[in-house]
This record gives structure tokens, C-alpha cells and sequence, in this order.
């Protein structure tokens, strides 16, 4: 049984994940209570650190977060075998209870595992957030990198090895835990690739001594990819020179950077290729997408205090300090009225752009080479084609439009988005260069304006400026789905049918599909498919069938009464939605809860005439629909030879598309041995 089997580990288990979930910047948003709850400090101000491993730690936070839902879910299963044990053994059952608890001591195992393997995440992030690399040796950073392949290597094979056989986990939490196993695995990977790339040079001998213990492994040699340790080396030996020799600063991040540098959509890479021979070497011995650089020092004054990371956008306070203009943004929208730095009460919360550092930035990045992430240089924007062309004017015009967003007048305002909605609908260009301006925390806090007009046309501008990949993140990181959910929720139509689009766009990375379906999104989406205008069901349609493609979210929709509309859609006499709804309940149709209430609503029939009458693509849909509810299951197998579902099934087997031929052979294999039955 679940309690006696994981025992009081999950208790445990979810205080260390809290623990973590606080250590670092950006855990809090992932759609985990625990790191909700968690008091996660806004800023990175207790980091001793200099940020080398910034992004390592909150990646590595994020995807623990993520198994708070499987912590708990064990918690309650917990207290229902607890229950059932005392009530056995209050009526003489005592002796079958004490059997179960031992056909469990794997799982035992395995809950003693994760509690050691997330210990060491926790000492590991300890360490990686106070490194600094200008007091450390080059053995100790990429000690640390090979740790951090340890921990996700370790963690992700304890999810792979999850005791399921022995605890009753729902389809949404298993949905949830294969999708932290997919990233801890890229994860691994990718550090296998940094510590090959790394130069050999002599370790210190205590580390020298840990690694020459790892079979597979020499104190000269290279990683070796998918050949980690079982048990983590104690992180407590990594080194630092704090008193005496210091290293060089510029040798250490060299080095570190010369291995970090594998691309991520989220990561801005502050290096380059310095040669062409370099670059053709990379292709012909690197994956494509893996560059070889060489690593530059960035000058402290161009790192924003909050982020550690090179400005794209920097601004002044009250106080004289320059931030990075979403980074300092976020933080005054949670309140805040000091000066992150320096403390001191901020006498105003004006935002003034600091042009002199940033022509700085544009032109210490063309003297290093190095591309900055929109592609905008020194007031040109690059090309595909590799040419560039001067938006010199334009960056202008578009500043002055990003400073009346601030305005407190509500005409000057509202001709601003407007202006913006126009300019970020005609092309990428000007998608980069109003991302640039930082308008976009600007734009989320004017989601919640009282101004219909300007409301519509913000969502809209946050829609045409989510088109370009990188400003998804910028979206992201502004904290905007809760303000797109309540204009989804009140807003006028047009912008409850933007807000649904904007989601859709949003929800094309896997990690931003949790956090929209933990917001509250899906229940308005439900209601816009249901009352909504022709294209506002349009667009919550194709949100809806976005998010409901991870398994936590099928849940909600469900319960959210997404049957029932999918029902009306199917029946309705304009037929205009069929395609819509068929697609959505293929999706939706492998889910236990989603097969119920697909049988109860009386669907069945409905699918069974539209497989007589349907286009060919709403025959392959209806045809995997049915096979999904037949699937172990005679009676719903017993409906569709009833309702005389064999004749246009074997149709379908002999001329419908491959898929649909597959499926409906599939089904009239299964009639048949119902029948045999």
C-alpha cells in the first residue's frame, strides 16, 4: 500500500523541495504550489556569487518544482492507506497489511533515492549560486558542471525507475513527471557536451582523487556521455582560492564559456565566432547547432545588478542606478520602492533610459563581435540574409512611443497602443525594435487599464509582439498570463478573442502550457468556445487543443465542461466547427476522466453518423476517437456494433486515409473478438 510502502519520505520529500524552490529566481510561476507557496526572494541579492551558474541553478529549481504534484498526490494516497491499515487492523487484518508494506520495499527504496538525490541538488545549488569565478580554479567550475550532470542524470533516472506498480498516480501527474524526465535528460546531455568541450588540465589532487573513483573516468581524461556515478560526490570539496593566488578572471570565464556555449531558446549567448576556420571546424566535429567560442569578459558596469547578465535595455531610478529595464520593472510591480542596489526609498518610479551606457553596450559588442540577441546592433538590425539595415529613425520614433505608455493621461496613452498594435502588426522589425524599447512590461501593466479601447489594443500588441520568438520569453518573464486570463475572463470580445490567440502563441513551450493551465485559463477558454463570436470560438479552440496536448491540462478542461461544448459544436447545424471539435477530442480521448464523460453525454451516436457522413478527415479523427473508448472496454465495443458502426467502419478500412484505415481495422478487429467472446 502507498503509506506503508513510501512511509513519512513524502513529508520530507516536500519540505526539501520547498527548501529549493526558494533558493532561486524565476521557481516561483511554474504552476507548483510548493514553489508558490515558497517564499522566493524577487531578487538574486543573497547571490555571493558573480552568476557564472545563474541560469544552471533556476533551471534545475524550475524542474524540481515541478514534482511538488507528485509529492503530494503520494501525501494523499499516504493518509488513504494510513486510514485503511488502522481500520484493517482494528477488524483482525493486521497480518494482510504487514504483507503489502513488504511487497513495497522497492518503492521505499526509491523515496530514500529521490531524498538523497534532492539533498545534493540543494548542496550543489548552494555552492554554484556563491561561485565566483575570479577566486575559484578552473578544476572547481568544471567540478561544478560535472555535478550538475550528476544531480540531473541521478534524478532523471529515479523518475524513469517511479514505483508505479505500487502507487496509484493519475495520468495528469505521470504526464507531468515524463515531461521533468525529457528536460533533465536534454539536461544531461548538454553537460556531457560542455565537460567534452572543456580543455584537460591538471585537477587539484583532492578533486583528482573524486573523479579518478568514478569508473569510466581519469584525472586527464574526457567525460564520457551516459557513463555518471550512482552515488554524487560530496560537493563540500570544490575549492576555492580565497586567500593568496588568484586566478584570472578573464581564464576562468574563458574556459567556462568556451563549454557553455550550446544556444537555448532562453539563454542570450555572450560569445561568438572570432574566425572562419574555428567555425568550419565546429561543423564538421560539433553537432550543427554547437559553436566554438572564445570567451570575453564583460565589463561590470554593463551587467544589470538584478540579472547579472549583459543589458539590453538600461534605465535609470531614482537613485542614479542603472537596471535592465524588465528587471527593474518586475520588481516595482511587486511592490517594491527601494532601490534594489542601494536600498534607499525611491522618491519616483520613473524609468529613464540610460542612451549613453547602451551605445556603450552597441558598440563594446561590435568591437568583441559579439551578436547581441534581437539582432539590433548599433542602431542596424541584421538580416537573414546577413546584411543590415539602419532603424536608426525608427528606434526613435518607437522610443518616444514607449515613454507615453507611462503617461498619465489616458488620451496620450491610448494613441500610443494604438500606434504600437500598428507598428508591431507589419513586421518582425518592429516586433525586435518595441521589444527593445521595452514596452512590454509596460504593455502587461496596462492589461488591467480601466480604457476599453486601450485594453483591446494592448492584448492585441502583445499578441503581434509574441509572433517573434524571442519575445515570448519577454512576455514571460513580465508575469502577463494572469492580467491575459482576466481580460479573457471580462474583456470586450475582440480581446477576449486576442487574449485566447495570445495563449495559443504562448503555449507553444512546453513549460509555459503548465503555467497557463494552472492560471485559470482553461475554464474561460471552455466559456469563449461555448458563447464566444465564430472567431473568438476559433481562436479558444486552437488554444484549447494546444494546451489539453499535456496530460495535466486534459483534467481541467474536462472538468471545466469541455464535452459538452465539443458536443454542441458537433451537432450544431452550421457544421462550421466539426473539424475543431473532432481534433480536440482525439486529444482529449485517451484520458479516463474524458472517456466518461464522452460515453455519458451521449456522443457516441453523434461519432457513429458523422463516420457515415463526415469528410475524410473527420472520419480519421472519429475513427481514432472511437478506438480510444473501445479500447478495454465491451460495453462501449457492444454500443458501436449495436448502433450498426461496421458497415462504414469497414468502408473506412478499405478507402479512408492510412491513419483512418489503421484505426478502423484496429476497431473491427476488436468486434470481432467480442463477438468470439
Amino acid at each position: 500500500m502507498a503509506g506503508e510502502v513510501v512511509g513519512d519520505r513524502t513529508l520530507e520529500l516536500l519540505a526539501i523541495v520547498h527548501d529549493i524552490a526558494g533558493m532561486c529566481v524565476g521557481a516561483v510561476g511554474t504552476g507548483s504550489s510548493a514553489a508558490a507557496a515558497a517564499p522566493t526572494p524577487p531578487l538574486p541579492a543573497a547571490i555571493a556569487g558573480d552568476g557564472t551558474f545563474r541560469k544552471d541553478c533556476t533551471d534545475l529549481v524550475r524542474r524540481i518544482s515541478l514534482l511538488t504534484h507528485l509529492f503530494e498526490e503520494i501525501k494523499e494516497l499516504n493518509k488513504v492507506a494510513d486510514s485503511a491499515s488502522s481500520s484493517s487492523s482494528e477488524s483482525g487484518g493486521g497480518g494482510a497489511a504487514a504483507s503489502d508494506g513488504d511487497g513495497g520495499g522497492g518503492a521505499a527504496s526509491w523515496s530514500f533515492d529521490v531524498v538523497v538525490a534532492l539533498q545534493s541538488a540543494k548542496r550543489l545549488l548552494s555552492v554554484a549560486r556563491n561561485f565566483r569565478s575570479n577566486c575559484s580554479s578552473d578544476g572547481a567550475a568544471k567540478t561544478i558542471i560535472f555535478q550538475f550532470q550528476s544531480v540531473t542524470w541521478k534524478l532523471e533516472k529515479l523518475l524513469s525507475n517511479l514505483p508505479y506498480d505500487h502507487l496509484e498516480i493519475s495520468e495528469e501527474v505521470r504526464e507531468q513527471v515524463d515531461l521533468v524526465r525529457t528536460q533533465l535528460r536534454r539536461a544531461t546531455d548538454k553537460y556531457g557536451f560542455m565537460i567534452s568541450q572543456m580543455p584537460s588540465y591538471k585537477l587539484s589532487e583532492p578533486l583528482a582523487q573524486e573523479i579518478s573513483q568514478v569508473p569510466g573516468r581519469t584525472t586527464s581524461g574526457l567525460h564520457k556521455q551516459h557513463s555518471c556515478p550512482e552515488n554524487l560526490s560530496e560537493l563540500d570539496k570544490i575549492r576555492t582560492n580565497d586567500g593568496g593566488e588568484v586566478c584570472s578572471r578573464h581564464q576562468g570565464v574563458s574556459r567556462l564559456e568556451r563549454a557553455r556555449s550550446i544556444p537555448t531558446m532562453s539563454e542570450i549567448s555572450l560569445t561568438n565566432v572570432t574566425d572562419t576556420e574555428s567555425e568550419e571546424n565546429s561543423e564538421s566535429k560539433s553537432p550543427p547547432e554547437v559553436k566554438k567560442s572564445e570567451g570575453v569578459l564583460i565589463p561590470e558596469d554593463f551587467l544589470c545588478p538584478i540579472s547579472l547578465e549583459l543589458m539590453r535595455d538600461p534605465v535609470i531610478v531614482a537613485t542614479g542606478q542603472t537596471y535592465e529595464r524588465s528587471y527593474i520593472q518586475r520588481w516595482i510591480d511587486c511592490g517594491n520602492t527601494t532601490c534594489p542596489k542601494t536600498q534607499q526609498k525611491l522618491q519616483h518610479l520613473t524609468l529613464t533610459p540610460n542612451y549613453v551606457l547602451r551605445s556603450l553596450i552597441s558598440q563594446w559588442c561590435i568591437q568583441h563581435n559579439i551578436e547581441q540577441p534581437t539582432g539590433l546592433t548599433n542602431g542596424k538590425i541584421k538580416k537573414s540574409d546577413g546584411s543590415f539595415i539602419d532603424v536608426t529613425g525608427d528606434i526613435a520614433a518607437i522610443e518616444v512611443l514607449v515613454r507615453k505608455l507611462s503617461s498619465r493621461s489616458v488620451e496620450d496613452c491610448r494613441a500610443a497602443v494604438t500606434e504600437i498594435r500598428s507598428l508591431s502588426k507589419r513586421s518582425t522589425d518592429n516586433r525586435i525594435l518595441i521589444a527593445e524599447a521595452g514596452a512590454i512590461p509596460l504593455l502587461v501593466n496596462l492589461l488591467k487599464s480601466e480604457d476599453v479601447l486601450t485594453q483591446d489594443n494592448v492584448v492585441t500588441s502583445i499578441l503581434n509582439l509574441s509572433i517573434y520568438e524571442n519575445n515570448k520569453g519577454l512576455i514571460m518573464l513580465a508575469g502577463a498570463i494572469p492580467s491575459i486570463v482576466q481580460v479573457l475572463r471580462t474583456g470586450t470580445m475582440e480581446a477576449r478573442e486576442n487574449a485566447a490567440a495570445t495563449l495559443f502563441s504562448l503555449s507553444l513551450a512546453d513549460e509555459n502550457k503548465i503555467i497557463i493551465g494552472a492560471s485559470g485559463a482553461i475554464p474561460a477558454l471552455v466559456e469563449l468556445l461555448q458563447n464566444g463570436s465564430p472567431r473568438g470560438k476559433k481562436d479558444a479552440a486552437t488554444a484549447l487543443f494546444n494546451l489539453c496536448i499535456y496530460q495535466g491540462n486534459k483534467g481541467r478542461a474536462i472538468r471545466a465542461g469541455i464535452i459538452t461544448a465539443l458536443l454542441k459544436m458537433l451537432t450544431d447545424s452550421s457544421k462550421s466547427m466539426v473539424d475543431e471539435a473532432l481534433t480536440i477530442m482525439s486529444v482529449l480521448a485517451s484520458h479516463q476522466e474524458a472517456k466518461v464523460a464522452i460515453v455519458k453525454a451521449s456522443t457516441i451516436p453523434v461519432l457513429i453518423d458523422l463516420l457515415r457522413t463526415g469528410l475524410p478527415r473527420n472520419k480519421e479523427n472519429v475513427a481514432a476517437i472511437l478506438l480510444a473508448l473501445c479500447k478495454r472496454d465491451t460495453e462501449n465495443l457492444a454500443s458501436l456494433s449495436r448502433l450498426g458502426a461496421v458497415i462504414p467502419l469497414t468502408e473506412l478500412s478499405r478507402s479512408g486515409t492510412e491513419r483512418a484505415k489503421r484505426k478502423a481495422t484496429s476497431l473491427l478487429e476488436h468486434l470481432r473478438m467480442l463477438q468470439q467472446v
